[in-house]
Formats: C-alpha cells, sequence, structure tokens
C-alpha cells in the first residue's frame, strides 16, 4: 500500500549540531526519521527509535525532544507505533518535528502528534491517502510456459493474488481495508494538527504539498530548519538563552537511493506475499522508481 507517489526532491536545511552537542545538564534531545519507515536496515526502525524516546522520556535534563524527520514514509503499524509514542510523551515534554527534504505519507503520520512542526519552503510533506498496487504476471507465466496452480482455504487467501487478473472481490476487499485505514490516518492528522475531520478529508487526496503550502493549510505551524526547531522546543520547555543540543550518537544521511528503493519495496514485499498465499498491509511514501 502506497500512500500517494511521484515526488521531487525538495530543499531542506540539514546542519551538524556536533558542535553544540552537550550530555549534561538541561538541553533538547534529537530524534532521526531517515529513510524508509520499518526499514530495520536502512532506514528507520521503530524499535530502535522508540527506545532512544524512551531513554529521552526518562532523562529529566532532557526539558524537549526535536524529530527531525527526512523520510518517504513507510509501513503503517511501526508509523502508528512512532505517531502513539510521540502523543504519549507529549504529556510530560514538549516534542517538535523539523522536516527535511521529505516528511510524507507515513513521514508525515508520525509528525502529526507532534506539539509544532517546522518545515522548508521546499520541503514536500503531506500525501495523506492510500493506494494499494496490484501486479499481474500472469501473462510472463504463459510466455515462459510455466503452469501455476493456487489451492485455498478461505475465500479471501489470495486477495491480490500476482497470478490471475483483479477481481471484483478483490476490489471490494481492498477497498475496505483502504478506507479503514485511510480513516484512521485522517483522524490522526485531525486530532494531531486540532483541525475538524471534514477540513482534513478536503485536503487528504494523496497529493504532495510544499512547505509553504503546507503551512496555508495548517498541515504545518512555522518554516524553517532544524535551528529554528530547537530553538522553538527549547523555549517551548520554558528555557531561555541558546538552545543545549543531545545529539544521536551516529548521523544518517538519507538518501536518492533509499527514496528510490523505498518506493517498490512494499510492492515486491505484496507480491511475494500474495506468492506464499499470505496477506500483507504496507503503507509506503512518494518516491521515484528503482
Amino acid at each position: 500500500m502506497l500512500l500517494a507517489y511521484s515526488a521531487v526532491r525538495g530543499a531542506g536545511t540539514s546542519i551538524n549540531m556536533s558542535d553544540v552537542e552537550s550530555t549534561t545538564g538541561a538541553r533538547v534531545g534529537i530524534v532521526e526519521a531517515r529513510g524508509t519507515i520499518g526499514d530495520r536496515e536502512n532506514g528507520v526502525d521503530p524499535d530502535k527509535l522508540g527506545k532512544l524516546l524512551r531513554k529521552y522520556e526518562r532523562d529529566d535534563d532532557i526539558k524537549a525532544i526535536v524529530l527531525r524527520v527526512d523520510s518517504p514514509g513507510g509501513a503503517v503499524a511501526p508509523s502508528q507505533e512512532i505517531h502513539d509514542a510521540i502523543k504519549r510523551i507529549k504529556a510530560k515534554k514538549k516534542v517538535v518535528v523539523s522536516m527535511g527534504n521529505l516528511a510524507a505519507s507515513g513521514g508525515y503520520y508520525i509528525s502529526a502528534a507532534a506539539d509544532k512542526i517546522y518545515a522548508e519552503p521546499g520541503t514536500l510533506t503531506g500525501s495523506i491517502g492510500v493506494l494499494f498496487m496490484h501486479f499481474n504476471v500472469r501473462g510472463l507465466l504463459d510466455w515462459a510456459k510455466i503452469d501455476e496452480t493456487t489451492l485455498k482455504t478461505g475465500r479471501y487467501k489470495d486477495t491480490l493474488s500476482p497470478f490471475r487478473p483483479l477481481q471484483e472481490t478483490d476490489r471490494e476487499e481492498i477497498q475496505s481495508i483502504s478506507d479503514d485505514v485511510y480513516g484512521q490516518f485522517v483522524r490522526a492528522v485531525a486530532e494531531g494538527r486540532r483541525l475538524p475531520e471534514t477540513k482534513v478529508r478536503d485536503i487528504a487526496e494523496g497529493r504532495i504539498y510544499t512547505g509553504r503550502k503546507a503551512k496555508e493549510l495548517k498541515l504545518v505551524d512555522e518554516l524553517g530548519g532544524l535551528d529554528e526547531a530547537v530553538q522553538a522546543a527549547w523555549s517551548l520547555a520554558g528555557q531561555s538563552g541558546e538552545a543545549k543540543v543531545q545529539y544521536p550518537p551516529k548521523e544518517q544521511v538519507l538518501s536518492l537511493r533509499e527514496l528510490v528503493r523505498g518506493a517498490f519495496q512494499g510492492a515486491a514485499a505484496g507480491v511475494r506475499s500474495a506468492a506464499e498465499g499470505s496477506e500483507g498491509v504496507q503503507l509506503l511514501a512518494p518516491s521515484l522508481g528503482r
């Protein structure tokens, strides 16, 4: 399942704050969400990110948290897991999101729960919607003279099978799931942004917005980069003067390759799942293709 598609790379602030990193006294904790959410090897590992969030949550010297998002999206459940963790932490500490080049689809999902969102004018964000992809390789099997037979128990077990054309039962079942996930996404945005659900549905068409347009639509609060987000978090936490920062030990850079790979990672997994007779739901971000 994809949340929109067809994005181009946008402008974003990417600064290295290691020169102001501090591990003692009051400070702002930086958490990075770079790459495909749910990709534990090269993207956002929800377990590792959640562990860092919990560490900052328990540290009394961490007065606020800045979540730096540079992600095309990812799997549904990990996106919701991170979103819910931010909601929990907000009861104790302020959370501010700083969007980089791309914070769309699942990347926006995890951002919506924050107290405040910063984006650059050229940041690509939004992409609130749901899309399933279905590949039919029946013609390829016929060309290769390969026979395929599916034996199943359960009417819907081979839903979205790549070895046959899409049937009406497939459409009905997948549309039902799509509507459910879409509704969850819309409600999360409406709650996080304090917007009427009807207004969110009006703009939740799978469209990708620039940071400037997203601010007009109230999907983000302010235009600015990481340094502005850090200072805002510091002020929201009741601190004065220059913000002190606790930065993650390892900084990764979101590459174009990661964005490209994110596009069809879920689609490939879906084809494999269908071939094995299992079902899977993925929620991925705007991307090109590999």
